[in-house]
C-alpha cells in the first residue's frame, strides 16, 4: 500500500505520519506561544478537502476547527482539556473516507487480544 492517510505538522516544521491518539495528545501539549502555536492534520492524498487544526490562543486555552469541504462540514470550538481534543481528532478522523485503502479502525475484537 502506497501512502500513508493522513499527517500532522507542526508551526516548528516537525511532520509526522498518521499519528496516533497519543501523538496527538503530545502535539497538542507541546503547542507554546514562542514558535509553535498550532498543529494542523491533512489527508496525504491532496484531492481530499479536509482538515483539523489546534491553535494555542493567548489565554492558554485551544481552538479546535474540523473543516471536511465535501460533506459540507465545519466546526469550530474551544478547548481546555488536551486529552478530550486527541479523543476527538481520533474519532474525526477515524471518519475520514480514505478511496482505495482500507478502512482505518481502531477497535479490536476480542480475539485481538
Amino acid at each position: 500500500m502506497a501512502g500513508g492517510y493522513y499527517h500532522a505538522d507542526t508551526e516548528d516544521g516537525r511532520h509526522w505520519d498518521d499519528p496516533s491518539e497519543d501523538l496527538l495528545f503530545m502535539l497538542v501539549e507541546e503547542l507554546d506561544h514562542a514558535a509553535n502555536t498550532f498543529v494542523v492534520i491533512e489527508p496525504d492524498d491532496e484531492s481530499m478537502d479536509w482538515f483539523a487544526s489546534v491553535s494555542l490562543l493567548e489565554d492558554g486555552t485551544y481552538e479546535v476547527e474540523w473543516r471536511d469541504m465535501s460533506r459540507r462540514d465545519h466546526e469550530l470550538t474551544t478547548e481546555t482539556n488536551r486529552g478530550h481534543i486527541a479523543k476527538e481528532l481520533t474519532r474525526w478522523l477515524a471518519a475520514r473516507n480514505f478511496p482505495g485503502k482500507p478502512a482505518r479502525n481502531s477497535a479490536r475484537t476480542d480475539d485481538e487480544f
